[in-house]
């Protein structure tokens, strides 16, 4: 019986080497190609050893995953999620460098399921005939469809290719499970400050880099520094870009004003663990307590702009909300919460629209110190000694024996009656008549000024 012919190719022919192609050609070119002079400062400067990579440490130390796998006693695949520039096509070729096995880039992209096809047979052909591994390293990989994932997944299994997959996005999201259940998940962390500065002194130095032809002031040293946000790549772009502009002019130092004319981007005067920090965090708060909305978007900027931890500024913004706005606008609190939960979930850039829309909300809210002073004065009293003892009838009652010490006994349950408040002392003796809470009548509080003497009478039985 004729059976239909259908173009469609199964999975497992995904992997497995079709009996007619003979071995491989071998290679005639060198494993190790140099890197053309003309390329970009980044590439150039791209390390050649576990010896020279920065930052990482966590996955570097003696017997971490990414240490063994690069030394080859770990043949597993990896994912290697971080955000731009922590150095995941570094480590990728490494892992193919140090335990020699062939190479092979391909880009979530540009690449089908064709090219995926390809490199498989073409790595199970070279294992079977020549012994060969191969590594295949996927940049971008939560761009492949299910699809296009899918296909990876026999030849992980029975490591025809080890796999080295690179994503900025959670992998736990973007990446389908089964693939996950068989690479190591391994979460690469932007690059501190003083990473940056050992990039830009090697390769201010290196000969593969600026060969020591010139040399950077601190104060531009320092705006590259925060330029980068933990991004190496983003780091040696800008240095080659200000090397390039020194150049130029014959200049042999790069200084701030050169920097700052290549990148389009001026230096903020802003020191995060100095005066300038305490000064300008300072301003902000005042002009949010001001409810200068303007001034208070400006500090905001330059505190951003300078690389402050925006979950730093969220904090204070949450602070602000209780002690100067309170229960003037009951919302303010809940704007800033938000805010702070939105920097942590999205990060930035994209973290400044929230800051600023609570920003907004706080600088043009109704002021009331009012919740910052009743705590302050009840903790002052508190601090002192004037504390008492719990009245009788507010003391727990649920437990065996409690009755016997008069516990809860004589206390009135305040929704019997129809509005929900009577006469009852809640203070202790010590404290009875004691105000701590003084709303103003600004905002929502101008109901809560003329409700809280109303409820003080009541309750002490002044009516």
């Amino acid at each position: 019986m004729a059976t239909a012919t259908v173009d469609t190719v199964a999975q497992d022919e995904l992997f497995t080497v079709n009996p007619d192609l003979g071995p491989p050609p071998e290679e005639a070119e060198p494993r190790e190609v140099a890197v053309p002079a003309g390329s970009p400062l980044a590439v150039r400067m791209r390390p050649r050893s576990l010896d020279e990579v920065v930052g990482q440490q966590h996955l570097l130390r003696e017997g971490a995953p990414l240490r063994r796998l690069v030394e080859g006693a770990a043949p597993a695949s990896v994912l290697l999620y971080g955000p731009p520039g922590t150095g995941k096509t570094t480590l990728a070729n490494l892992v193919s460098a140090a335990t020699g096995r062939r190479f092979v880039a391909m880009s979530a992209l540009s690449a089908g399921v064709k090219e995926v096809r390809g490199v498989i047979e073409e790595a199970r052909r070279r294992r079977n005939y020549n012994a060969e591994n191969t590594v295949l390293f996927i940049d971008e990989v939560h761009r492949f469809s299910k699809t296009q994932q899918d296909a990876l997944l026999g030849a992980v299994e029975d490591r025809t290719v080890l796999l080295v997959a690179a994503t900025t996005e959670n992998p736990s999201f973007s990446v389908v499970s089964p693939l996950l259940s068989r690479s190591l998940v391994l979460q690469l962390r932007p690059l501190t400050d003083a990473d940056i500065v050992s990039l830009i002194e090697r390769a201010l130095a290196d000969e593969r880099g600026l060969g020591g032809e010139l040399t950077l002031t601190e104060d531009a040293r320092a705006h590259l520094v925060r330029l980068a946000s933990g991004d190496a790549r983003r780091a040696l772009t800008a240095l080659e870009a200000a090397a390039d502009a020194a150049g130029a002019t014959e200049a042999k130092t790069i200084d701030l004003a050169i920097v700052e004319s290549t990148v389009d981007k001026a230096a903020v005067r802003y020191d995060r663990d100095g005066d300038q920090h305490y000064d300008v965090i300072s301003a902000f708060i005042k002009s949010i307590r001001g409810s200068d909305v303007d001034a208070a978007l400006h500090y905001l900027a330059r505190m951003i702009e300078a690389g402050e931890d925006p979950r730093f500024l969220a904090r204070r913004l949450v602070v602000h909300a209780s002690e100067d706005i309170g229960m003037a606008d009951p919302t303010a609190l809940q704007s800033a919460v938000a805010a702070a939960h939105a920097v942590q979930f999205i990060g930035m850039p994209e973290g400044r629209l929230a800051l600023a829309q609570a920003t907004v909300h706080l600088a043009t809210a109704p002021k009331s110190n009012a919740v910052i002073t009743g705590i302050d004065a009840a903790l002052s009293d508190v601090r002192s000694g004037r504390i008492g003892t719990v009245p009788p009838h507010l003391r727990d009652g649920h437990y065996a024996g409690a009755e016997k010490l008069g516990n809860a006994k004589g206390y009135r349950y305040p929704h019997n009656v129809p509005e929900g408040v009577l006469a009852q002392q809640y203070p202790p003796d010590e404290l009875i008549g004691r105000d701590y809470y003084e709303p103003t009548q600004r905002g929502a509080e101008r109901t809560l000024h003329e409700r809280v003497p109303k409820l003080r009478r009541t309750i002490r039985g002044e009516r």
